[in-house]
């Protein structure tokens, strides 16, 4: 992959319009969609969201609605990933339970399901039919094969105890028919390459997950500049085309350096992480020359840790909403807390529960992502119908 100069900030989104979306096989005019948008723009609930579909997607996929500092790190936490390697692990644990308590109310609020960026598209939608005065369109598929909804494991690799876990992670998945991406810090712990390479073989996907991850990867511009040329290093090393930043720190320009297919450093709603927030959007969606694939089920130190869940039903529950709004169920797991009997079981108790679901897409998340830049010259259609105020989905024989 040819190296790529960072793309300025109003680029970013421009590719993941309603238009774009929804993909309809019908004309409709640049200013039936104008239309439409300002008459769904109340679904956002962002009293700042401006008639303007550029700056729409800048406040909800860019996170613009948390202010032009967001990607910083405030003072307390940049001092505590620079004492981190000195702090007990247990300590760093309870620590980072903090994180519950210094959420803001008002994210929370909007946790484990944020459903006003659904609400807009769906809203957009259903506002061209009646514009246009049709009761269906068609528009193409969603996911592969006329499923409802995609579903995606990946795993992040933080320790070489993490590592040393990974076969007993990947020997359960498969033994329920999943495959997964595990993601490994390059320049942390001394890497497995052989386990790397069995996991290749067995159908598993290999992908770089920053390169200390000691929390500074995002100090400044130049010292990510300098850790993404490394970055990219391994990723050609590796044939690797995915990427997610360590504790999730992350900022999208400067990310535009990294020669990637996709990342997964971004998420739909969680207060939880160092920088909390979320992109609202429960699809995969362009940042600039790469998709981002957001995690939309919480992480499992999450899960467990911090909100102390004995069962994978918030992330059940969650799979619910995704199958409404035909989502992306994308779940980022730890091997280093999956050695944890209890939370191993709470994973193993998840995909036995998924593998009873039906009419979903389980792939890789390089395949998730090449689908969703392809899925404009694909053949798979399907036809929405305006039932009442209610949107009716049916699949269509290519």
């Amino acid at each position: 992959m040819k190296n790529i100069e960072a793309q300025p900030a109003a680029s970013l989104w421009s590719l993941n319009t309603p238009a774009n979306f929804w993909l309809c096989q019908e004309a409709v005019s640049s200013e039936e969609w104008q239309q439409a948008i300002v008459r769904a723009l109340p679904a956002l609930n962002i009293p700042e969201a401006p008639p303007n579909i550029d700056l729409i997607l800048a406040l909800t996929l860019g996170e613009g609605r948390f202010g032009a500092s967001h990607w910083q790190l405030g003072m307390i936490k940049k001092l505590y990933y620079r004492l981190k390697p000195l702090i007990p692990r247990p300590i760093a644990r309870e620590l980072r339970k903090i994180y519950k308590s210094d959420a803001g109310s008002a994210q929370q609020n909007f946790f484990p399901v944020d459903e006003r960026y659904c609400a807009f598209l769906w809203g957009v939608l259903r506002e061209i039919l009646l514009i246009t005065g049709r009761n269906s369109m068609v528009i193409k598929n969603f996911w592969r094969g006329q499923n409802q909804f995609a579903f995606v494991l990946t795993h992040d690799v933080e320790t070489g105890l993490g590592q040393g876990f990974v076969t007993a992670v990947a020997d359960l998945e498969q033994s329920m028919g999943f495959r997964s991406s595990f993601n490994f810090v390059p320049e942390r712990y001394s890497l497995n390459f052989t386990l790397m390479e069995n996991l290749r073989q067995r159908g598993f996907e290999i992908g770089v997950h920053g390169l200390h991850h000691d929390g500074r990867l995002f100090d400044s511009q130049a010292q990510f500049s300098r850790r993404a040329a490394r970055t990219n290093q391994y990723l050609k090393q590796w044939s690797a085309v995915g990427f997610r930043a360590p504790l999730t720190h992350r900022q999208p320009e400067w990310m535009q350096t990294l020669n990637i297919d996709y990342d997964l450093s971004f998420f739909d709603t969680d207060p939880y992480e160092p920088i909390p927030g979320g992109a609202m959007s429960v699809w995969p969606f362009f940042l600039g020359h790469f998709i981002e694939l957001p995690y939309t089920l919480a992480q499992d130190y999450t899960l467990t840790a911090i909100l102390a869940e004995k069962t994978p039903q918030l992330w059940l529950n969650k799979i619910q909403f995704l199958k409404k709004y035909h989502g992306l169920a994308l779940v980022n797991s730890h091997p280093d807390y999956l050695k944890d009997p209890a939370a191993f079981k709470i994973y193993a108790d998840f995909l036995a529960a998924m593998k009873s679901e039906t009419n979903y897409w389980h792939a890789l998340p390089r395949d998730v992502a090449q689908w969703w830049r392809q899925r404009a010259q694909i053949s798979e259609l399907c036809k929405v119908s305006l039932c009442g105020a209610e949107l009716k989905f049916e699949s269509l024989d290519a």
